[in-house]
């Protein structure tokens, strides 16, 4: 389906284009958005009579997303999830879940503006993009932690994701040698004496 852009549609076109697209992305989601029409001669006409209006909307709109988006660029978030010892999250952290935190926070970022492709899965700091305007966007980062705690000590950069290492091999054997005492124990290959076996 052909049809006009109202608005700057990333790895589309800018307002005014003429585009092809699937005919499912048209009706459920450009349509109905306001941000397309279709491609029809009547609607070519319309679209050119409000051709000024449409662009003074959306440099109005731009120039409020970036008000916002020089607060939110760079904030920061915690959200608090239970996770196994490796981090991994029992659950997940969803767009929702961000743009409830942000908004908490004393943001306002709709569930639709917080670009996640996938759902957080492990605790960390996570960094995402909020698409405040189809020109304008900024970076927040989100702390999924299993405590406040936690958080804290993640936003100072410590790794709470990596396991405790075992000790060298080396060390183990020097701890025991200390432990035992010298000759009290046949080192490897070594036979007991013969007297020894025989009282056993």
């Amino acid at each position: 389906m052909e049809v006009i852009l109202l608005e700057r549609i990333a790895r589309l076109g800018q307002m005014g284009d003429v585009v092809r697209v699937k005919d499912g992305f048209a009706r459920n989601f450009l349509l109905p958005q306001g941000k397309a029409l279709r491609a029809t001669e009547e609607s070519r006409k319309r679209f050119e009579s409000q051709r000024g209006q449409l662009e003074a909307r959306n440099l109005e709109r731009k120039q409020e997303a970036e008000q916002v988006a020089a607060k939110v660029n760079g904030a920061s978030v915690v959200v608090i999830r239970q996770a196994g010892e490796t981090g991994q999250l029992y659950g997940s952290v969803t767009t929702r879940d961000i743009a409830e935190a942000l908004t908490a926070a004393g943001y306002s970022v709709a569930r639709n503006q917080v670009g996640l492709n996938h759902p957080i899965k492990s605790i960390g700091l996570h960094k995402l993009a909020i698409a405040l305007h189809p020109e304008v966007s900024s970076e927040v980062t989100v702390n999924v932690a299993r405590s406040t705690d936690e958080a804290e000590r993640q936003a100072r950069g410590e790794d709470l994701t990596r396991r405790e290492e075992p000790e060298a091999e080396e060390d183990v054997v020097a701890a025991a040698e200390q432990f035992f005492e010298e000759g009290a124990a046949p080192e490897a290959g070594e036979e007991q004496p013969a007297e020894d076996a025989s009282k056993a």
